[in-house]
């Protein structure tokens, strides 16, 4: 008897075990959710929200550039006005904190922190200082939180290969690699074999600068580069003109690495020499040149000479840009400087992502700015090296989460006294409007 009660309390006890492994392998497993980051309070349920906010990081007082900080302060009141309008992020209005970091690293760590761990942001854009930005991707990094950088430029921001750093702006590879890459596509104007540059320079931070950046990356393009310093203050460039004028081979380009007024002077004296520019020899000035109002005013035979410029110009910028640049005129009365269209892409491009991840998971912030393909004001952004398509090996290690096709454009003045935003734009060739630099008429 003893036996068979245990027999059947035994079978009724692998029914029940059966039962329960079924009911488990039939129950659907829970969606993943980002493990909590200690310190972080930002909500990951858009239902417990009532507006969304997104940290913005600009340098509004000394010793940081004001200038540049209020620029993009503005353009981030454009863009969320523009959001806003079109009806937020997931239904919700958009709210933007901002910190001013003063330009010092210490204090953009704060204001990260801050904003991370009090204002309980979902995610940060800006930044205007590359040392700044150092230390915020560290807090970013910290707190899982996605950042998009708008003006910092130092190759470790996104070497660092951190899920959470993308960038928006030129790598300084990028800007450091330009003058080169154009020269040696436009080509060789003396048909000689060989392409070669005289690059006059300033004797100050800025110049040596310059030239450290000539030294590195002219050779590797295969250019031939001659370097002639100059102290400041100057007026007479005479010595430096018929310093040109000894070279054993005529200079394909000349380049102006002198600011201010000075570089007016020095153009001016070069053209009247008759140095450049010319069918042999293309003269590229400061970007100064775009102010083609005080420009002409100093350089009035100044036609055909070539001007670089980082950021979209007016040729070149999308429909949204131009809407952009007409409000932005509206408050500052002039073209958005570069660090203006990438402030604004930024806040777009975030909520942008958080639309089409639909939550405000990080996790899902971050697959979804990856997965980026928009059109915004300075062109269409994608991030070709992410997380399925690492940097490294020939892929140099900063090219992580950095947006590609930045316009680095080299423009040129055709026509006397043209407004400079009529200026065509010879390079690069995505953003072209000639094929070719035009020559001065012999």
């Amino acid at each position: 008897m003893i036996k068979f009660r245990f027999t059947f309390l035994l079978q009724i006890m692998l029914i029940v075990a059966t039962l329960s492994l079924f009911a488990c392998q039939q129950e659907t497993p829970p969606e993943p959710v980002s493990t909590p980051i200690p310190g972080r309070c930002a909500a990951t349920n858009v239902d417990d929200v009532k507006k969304i906010p997104i940290g913005v990081m600009v340098p509004l007082s000394q010793p940081g550039s004001v200038a540049g900080g209020q620029a993009m302060e503005v353009a981030f009141n454009i863009a969320l006005e523009d959001i806003n309008a079109s009806g937020g992020i997931l239904g919700k209005p958009v709210h933007i904190i901002i910190g001013d970091t003063r330009g010092t690293p210490e204090v953009g760590t704060d204001v990260a922190e801050h904003l991370i761990a009090d204002e309980c942001v979902v995610a940060l854009v800006g930044e205007f200082h590359s040392a700044v930005g150092l230390t915020i991707m560290e807090v970013a990094h910290k707190y899982h939180t996605p950042v998009i950088f708008a003006e910092t430029y130092s190759d470790d921001i996104t070497a660092s290969g951190y899920p959470e750093v993308f960038r928006i702006a030129p790598a300084s590879t990028f800007t450091a690699q330009m003058d080169a890459k154009w020269l040696a596509e436009v080509g060789d104007y003396n048909v000689d074999g060989n392409i070669t540059a005289v690059i006059v320079a300033e004797n100050t931070d800025y110049g040596t600068g310059q030239i450290e950046k000539v030294k590195k990356w002219f050779p590797e393009f295969g250019i031939t580069p001659e370097v002639i310093m100059v102290d400041l203050p100057i007026n007479d460039f005479s010595a430096v003109i018929a310093d040109i004028q000894k070279l054993a081979t005529i200079p394909d380009a000349v380049f102006v690495k002198v600011t201010g007024e000075t570089s007016y002077i020095l153009e001016r004296q070069i053209i009247k020499a008759s140095v450049a520019p010319n069918n042999q020899t293309i003269l590229v000035a400061n970007q100064v040149a775009l102010d083609h109002e005080t420009y002409w005013s100093e350089v009035p035979d100044g036609n055909f000479v070539v001007v670089p410029r980082i950021g979209p110009w007016a040729s070149t910028a999308t429909v949204i840009g131009f809407q952009f640049a007409e409000k932005y005129r509206e408050i500052n009365d002039r073209w958005p400087e570069p660090y203006a269209f990438e402030s604004y892409d930024s806040l777009m491009l975030m909520a942008n992502a958080i639309n089409r991840a639909g939550t405000l998971e990080p996790d899902a912030i971050i697959k979804a700015l990856e997965e980026s393909d928009v059109e915004l004001a300075s062109g269409r952004y994608t991030f070709p090296y992410r997380s399925d398509n690492p940097a490294g090996g020939f892929v140099p290690e900063f090219m992580w989460h950095q947006w590609q096709d930045v316009p680095l454009l080299f423009l040129q003045y055709t026509a006397p006294n043209q407004n400079s935003s009529e200026m065509e734009v010879i390079w690069p060739s995505m953003y072209r409007t000639v094929n070719m630099p035009i020559v001065r008429p012999n």
